[in-house]
């Protein structure tokens, strides 16, 4: 405070100046019309380029936000189309079988009523990769939010591009993930256009691919298929990405296939994610695990 006291009583003539100088300035636009119309114009040019400088840099940090919502949209629209492709399919089928009209009405009904519930039975929880790791047997993924933001454990967790891991345990603010990349995860998965399905399992090693175990023998699929979640769980809704078929080999009994899956999400890279809150899931829980 003393040096600041000082510095003040060392340059007390510029304070004076300047002081002297902006009641001049003052007097000379306050009485002086074209003094006033250029010093406002000015300020007008100048108060304009720091609003728009303003709203560019508040636009910029809002982006995150508009991603987030894109996001879930985006992944909302894929488990639609995925859901209206097995439909179409059903529909193709029982079309063939059926012998009146009667069947036919009564399935639309049916995909009508369930299309309205569809719209309401999935919740998307944005949240951001804090943490994660790639090059071990047991790979875990830190997110930013947790129980306090609607999180729990058993919830998908899914990318812009896929599925990403399960969520395994929850903090307040925080909650762990169990990666795709983990030996522990094991996720119920279909070729897109079959009703069969398999297992997806990580074998230690690159990141960039998994394996659909158990697929029948008699399952008719080609390399460069897509490979979604099946919905035969209260984890994953049907049909979101999992990755396409790079290879394809028998199992060792011989009695299924096994795939190897170039997955759709880069770990590497991994940043933004949604967690998945089905409506209904505990109560689905609870059910199977009273059987």
């Amino acid at each position: 405070m003393r040096n600041l006291l000082e510095f003040f009583v060392r340059n007390n003539h510029w304070f004076f100046f300047i002081l002297l100088e902006a009641i001049g300035v003052y007097l000379l636009v306050r009485h002086n019309y074209y003094q006033q119309s250029v010093f406002f114009s000015s300020a007008n040019v100048v108060m304009g380029r720091m609003n728009e400088l303003s709203s560019e840099v508040t636009t910029y940090f809002g982006l995150r936000g508009v991603n987030e919502e894109l996001q879930a949209r985006n992944l909302w629209l894929e488990e639609r189309v995925a859901w209206l492709e097995q439909q179409l399919h059903t529909e193709r089928v029982d079309s063939a079988l059926a012998q009146s009209g009667v069947l036919a009405t009564l399935r639309q009904a049916e995909v009508r009523g369930r299309g309205r519930q569809r719209g309401d039975t999935t919740a998307y929880r944005p949240a951001h990769v804090i943490k994660n790791s790639l090059n071990r047997a047991d790979n875990y993924i830190t997110l930013d939010r947790g129980a306090r933001d609607g999180i729990k454990p058993e919830m998908g967790v899914v990318g812009t591009d896929g599925v990403v891991g399960i969520v395994y345990k929850t903090s307040e603010h925080y909650s762990t993930v169990i990666s795709l990349l983990n030996s522990k995860s094991s996720i119920s998965c279909k070729i897109v256009g079959s009703d069969y399905f398999g297992y997806l399992k990580w074998e230690y090693g690159d990141a960039r691919y998994a394996y659909l175990r158990d697929l029948p023998r008699h399952a008719a699929f080609s390399v460069g298929d897509t490979v979604v979640t099946s919905g035969y769980s209260t984890v994953f809704p049907q049909g979101i990405m999992v990755g396409v078929i790079a290879d394809m080999s028998d199992s060792h009994d011989g009695l299924s296939y096994h795939l190897r899956i170039k997955l759709a999400t880069d770990f590497g890279r991994l940043s933004g994610v949604h967690v998945i809150d089905r409506a209904g899931r505990d109560e689905q829980t609870e059910l199977e695990q009273a059987q």
